[in-house]
C-alpha cells in the first residue's frame, strides 16, 4: 500500500476568455456612423448626411445577404431574411435613415448572439496528451528499451512503472495495484494478481510491475475511449437559435401582408414599411440578452456555460444520467471505520497504520494518514519500511514490526465476519497486524457528497423528470449509493460504449444532460444534448468535450444552472412573443398607410427597448433557493467542524455496545460505559443543544420556515432521553458489573442511540450543512 503526500491537490485553474473588443468594432462604427449623420443632419447637411446613413444601411446590408444566401444554399430558413428586404427596400425607396437605424439593430442582435453563443475550444487535447505515447519494452538481454507505442506488438513484455499509465491492454506478470477509474469508473483501488488482464489507460498506483502485451496500441481500450469522444463529438447537431423556430410561421406572414398592402394600395412604401417594422429584433436582441444574463448568472455561481445554445438546452432538459464517481461521490476514499480484535484500541491501530503509511506512494494511505491526524492522533516515523507489490507495507514503529494491508494467513472468527461485512457494504479492508496476527482493519469508502440528496430533489423541482445514475461500480454498491440519493434508475458495471448507447437512447426521447468527472465519461458528455463536467476534479478531456464546466466542487450548483436556465429561456420566449405581438400591431398600421418607415424604425426602437428591459429580468430572479446569511454561514461552518468530534463519540459507542453485546461480564465493560456516557454528556448533548437554540433559528429563511428544523428538534429530545436512559442503567451499577437482565435493555439504547445519531447527522449534513455556498463540499 502506499499513500500520496497529505495535501489537496490543487484546483484546475479554469481559462477565461478576454474579451476581444475587435468582435464589437463593427456594431461600435455602425453606431458612430449614424450619430456623425445625425450630426450632418441638425448641421443642415442634409445631402451629406442622406450619404452617411446610405452607406451605413449598405454595409449592414452585404454581410447579411451573403449570410442569408449561404443559409439558403444549406435550406436554412431563419428570420435574418426579413431584415435584409427591409434593408434593400429602404435603399430602394431612399428612406436611408429607417434603413441605418435597422442597421444599427442587425448589428446589435448579431453582436449579442455572437458572444452568446462564442464558446471555448472542444478538441480533445488534453484526451491526447494523456494517452501514452512510448513503452518501456524489456530486451532479449535482460535490458529496458523505451520505444514508441507505435512499435508494441502483441506479446511484447513491457514494464509499468510507478504512476505511468498502462499503455497497452495486456496480462500482469505479478501482482499490481491499479487504479481503474479512467476506464471503468470505479472509485476502488483494485488490485490484480499474475495472469490477470489489464486494460490501456488504467494507471499504475503501486510499485512497477510487469506487463504481457495482448493487443497493440491501436486496438487497446484507450484508443477506443478517444475513438469515441471523436466520434460523438464530430456527430453533434449545430444548435438551433430560438429565434429560428419562430420563421416558419412568421417570415411568411410578413411577406403575405407587404405584399397585399402593396398590392392594394400600389404603393411600393408601404411594403417597405411593413418590412421596417417587422425585422425581427425583438428576436434577435431581446433573446440573446436574456440568455447572456443567463450566462453570466451561472457563471458566478460556478457553472461556465460554453453558449447560449446549450444553456437554452439546459432550459428544456427533461432528463439527467449521472456518473455515480466523483460526481454523486466525493471521488476518493475516505477512512470511515476502524474496527480492532476484541480487547484491541481503536486509536493505537489507526496511528500505527498511519505512520506506517506516511512513506508510502500508494493513493489509498492517504485516507489513513488524513484520518489519523484529524483526529489528533501522534504518528512516529517508521524504519525498515518495505513493499511488496500487491500485498501491502511492513516496517517499525516505536520498535514494533507493523504490517499494513492485505491479510495473511487463515483469519480469526472476528477477522472473517469483518470481511464479510466490508464485502456486503462494498467497502475496501486495509488490515493492521504484528507479529502475533491482526490488530484490526480500516474500512475505507467513497462517500456519498453531502449536497447529493438535496440536489437531486432540486432537480427535479426544477423540471427534470428522469434521474438515471450509470457507473462501472458493482451492482451493489450503485445500488446503495442510488437509494441514499433518490435517482429513477441505476445503470452497474457501465463501460464507456455502455454509457454512449445509453446517453444516446435517451436522447432520442427527450433533451437530456450527461453529468460526469473522468476521462472515460468523455465520449458520453459529447453525445448528450448538454455535457456536464465537474471540472473541478475531474479530468481535463471531459471539461475540453463537455458543454458546461462545474468550475466547483459542487453538485447542487448544477441545480442553480437548470433553474437559471429555465428562467432565462421563459424571459427570452416571453420577450420575443410580446415584442413580436407588438411589431404585429404596428405592421397592421404601416399596411395601411398610418406609419412610414422612419416613423416604423423609430417605432421598432421603442419595442425594442421595452423588450430588452424586460429581457433584462433574466439577470435577477428564478433561484428557488434563498440565499444564506454569513452569520447564518459561520454557525452552519461552526457546527459542521463539531460532527467530527461527534462521530468519534459515535465509534466509541458502537464499540462499546459491541462489548456489551459479547462480553458483558469483562471487568472493563461498565468503565468503557461509563467513558462514553461521560462523552455523550460532556459533547454530544451539549452539541446538539446549542444547533436548537441558535442555528436551527438561523435556518429557518433558507429553508423557508420554522417547521422545517421541527423533526430534527425532535430528533434532539430523543438522542437526549436515550442518553438519559443509558445513565440510568450505570447509575444501578453499584458493583461496577452488569446484571444479566439489564443487558438487552441496554443494548436497546445503546444500538438505538447509534441508530438515531447517525440519521440525524446525515439529515443534517444533507438538509442544513449543504446549504452553504462555499466551493467546496461542506466539512
Amino acid at each position: 500500500m502506499g499513500a500520496e503526500p497529505d495535501e489537496c491537490v490543487p484546483e484546475r485553474p479554469v481559462r477565461r476568455r478576454r474579451v476581444d473588443w475587435r468582435e464589437w468594432a463593427p456594431l461600435t462604427l455602425l453606431t458612430l456612423a449614424v450619430l456623425v449623420g445625425v450630426g450632418l443632419w441638425l448641421g443642415g447637411l442634409r445631402p451629406a448626411a442622406q450619404l452617411v446613413w446610405a452607406a451605413v444601411t449598405l454595409v449592414a446590408l452585404v454581410p447579411a445577404a451573403w449570410a442569408t444566401l449561404r443559409q439558403l444554399w444549406r435550406r436554412q430558413f431563419g428570420v435574418d431574411v426579413i431584415a435584409v428586404l427591409a434593408l434593400v427596400g429602404t435603399l430602394l425607396v431612399r428612406e436611408y435613415l429607417a434603413g441605418a437605424v435597422i442597421a444599427v439593430m442587425v448589428g446589435t442582435g448579431q453582436a449579442l448572439e455572437g458572444y452568446a453563443e462564442r464558446r471555448a475550444s472542444r478538441d480533445l487535447r488534453a484526451l491526447l496528451e494523456r494517452a501514452p505515447r512510448q513503452a518501456r519494452r524489456r530486451t532479449p538481454g535482460g535490458g529496458i528499451e523505451v520505444v514508441p507505442l507505435d512499435r508494441v506488438a502483441v506479446g511484447d513484455r513491457l514494464v509499468v512503472g510507478p504512476g505511468d499509465v498502462v499503455p497497452v491492454d495486456g496480462t500482469v506478470e505479478e501482482a499490481a495495484t491499479l487504479d481503474e477509474s479512467v476506464v471503468t469508473g470505479e472509485s476502488r483501488l483494485v488490485t490484480r494478481a499474475a495472469g490477470e488482464r489489464v486494460a490501456s489507460g488504467v494507471v499504475n498506483a503501486g510499485a512497477g510491475f510487469g506487463l504481457r502485451a495482448a493487443k497493440n496500441a491501436a486496438e487497446s481500450t484507450y484508443a477506443g475511449i478517444v475513438r469515441l469522444a471523436e466520434e460523438a463529438t464530430a456527430h453533434r447537431a449545430p444548435m438551433v437559435r430560438l429565434a429560428d423556430r419562430y420563421a416558419a410561421a412568421f417570415v411568411p406572414f410578413t411577406l403575405v401582408l407587404a405584399g397585399v398592402a402593396w398590392l392594394l394600395s400600389g404603393e411600393f412604401l408601404r411594403a417597405v414599411a411593413v418590412l421596417v417594422v417587422a425585422t425581427p429584433c425583438p428576436l434577435l436582441l431581446a433573446t440573446p440578452i436574456a440568455i447572456v444574463s443567463g450566462l453570466s448568472r451561472v457563471a458566478r455561481r460556478g457553472v461556465l456555460v460554453r453558449e447560449g445554445g446549450s444553456l437554452e438546452l439546459l432550459g428544456r432538459a427533461r432528463t439527467l444520467l449521472m456518473d455515480k464517481t466523483g460526481t454523486l461521490t466525493a471521488g476518493r476514499p475516505v477512512a470511515s471505520e476502524t474496527v480492532v480484535a476484541p480487547g484491541g484500541d481503536r486509536d493505537e491501530v489507526l496511528r500505527l497504520a498511519a505512520s506506517v503509511e506516511q512513506l508510502s506512494p500508494h493513493v489509498l494511505a492517504t485516507a489513513l494518514v488524513r484520518q489519523a491526524r484529524e483526529r489528533g492522533l501522534r504518528l512516529t516515523e517508521p524504519t525498515d519500511v518495505t513493499e511488496e507489490p500487491g500485498r501491502g507495507v511492513t516496517g517499525r514503529v516505536d520498535g514494533r514490526l507493523v504490517r499494513v494491508g492485505q491479510l495473511e494467513g487463515e483469519p480469526p472468527e472476528w477477522a472473517h465476519r469483518l470481511r464479510e461485512r466490508a464485502e456486503l457494504t462494498g467497502r475496501s479492508s486495509v488490515w493492521v497486524s504484528d507479529d502475533v496476527g491482526p490488530l484490526g482493519a480500516i474500512l475505507l469508502e467513497d462517500p456519498v457528497r453531502p449536497d447529493a440528496r438535496r440536489t437531486v430533489r432540486r432537480l427535479r423541482e426544477a423540471g427534470l423528470q428522469r434521474l438515471i445514475m450509470v457507473t462501472g461500480d458493482r451492482p451493489r454498491t450503485a445500488q446503495e449509493v442510488a437509494r441514499t440519493v433518490g435517482v429513477d434508475d441505476v445503470i452497474a458495471q457501465c463501460s464507456p460504449q455502455a454509457k454512449i448507447d445509453r446517453v444516446r437512447d435517451e436522447s432520442r426521447r427527450a433533451i437530456t444532460v450527461m453529468v460526469g468527472d473522468g476521462v472515460n465519461d468523455a465520449p458520453a458528455l459529447a453525445q448528450a444534448h448538454v455535457g456536464v463536467a465537474m471540472g473541478a476534479t475531474g479530468a481535463t478531456a471531459s471539461a475540453d468535450v463537455a458543454d458546461a464546466v462545474l468550475t466547483v466542487d459542487r453538485l447542487d450548483r448544477l441545480a442553480d444552472a437548470v433553474e437559471i436556465a429555465r428562467y432565462a429561456r421563459r424571459i427570452a420566449v416571453q420577450s420575443a412573443v410580446v415584442g413580436m405581438a407588438l411589431a404585429v400591431v404596428a405592421m397592421v398600421f404601416a399596411a395601411i398607410g398610418r406609419l412610414p418607415p422612419v416613423a416604423g424604425a423609430f417605432l421598432q426602437e421603442g419595442i425594442d427597448v421595452l423588450v430588452i428591459l424586460n429581457a433584462l429580468r433574466a439577470l435577477r430572479g428564478g433561484l428557488r433557493r434563498r440565499d444564506v446569511a454569513p452569520r447564518t454561514r459561520e454557525l452552519i461552518d461552526r457546527y459542521a467542524g463539531e460532527h467530527a468530534g461527534v462521530r468519534d463519540v459515535l465509534a466509541r459507542l458502537r464499540d462499546t455496545a459491541d462489548l456489551v453485546a459479547t462480553r458483558p461480564d469483562a471487568p472493563d465493560c461498565v468503565p468503557a460505559l461509563r467513558e462514553v456516557h461521560r462523552r455523550l454528556a460532556d459533547e454530544v448533548l451539549p452539541h446538539e443543544a446549542a444547533e436548537g437554540r441558535r442555528l436551527y433559528p438561523a435556518l429557518a429563511g433558507p429553508l423557508g420556515s420554522d417547521e422545517a428544523t421541527a423533526t430534527m428538534s425532535r430528533e434532539h429530545v430523543e438522542i437526549s432521553r436515550l442518553v438519559d436512559r443509558i445513565g440510568g442503567h450505570l447509575a444501578q451499577q453499584a458493583d461496577g458489573r452488569l446484571r444479566p437482565d439489564d443487558v438487552p435493555d441496554l443494548l436497546s439504547a445503546l444500538y438505538g442511540l447509534d441508530a438515531v445519531l447517525r440519521l440525524h447527522l446525515a439529515k443534517e449534513e444533507e438538509d442544513f450543512f449543504s446549504l452553504d455556498p462555499a466551493d467546496g463540499p461542506p466539512r
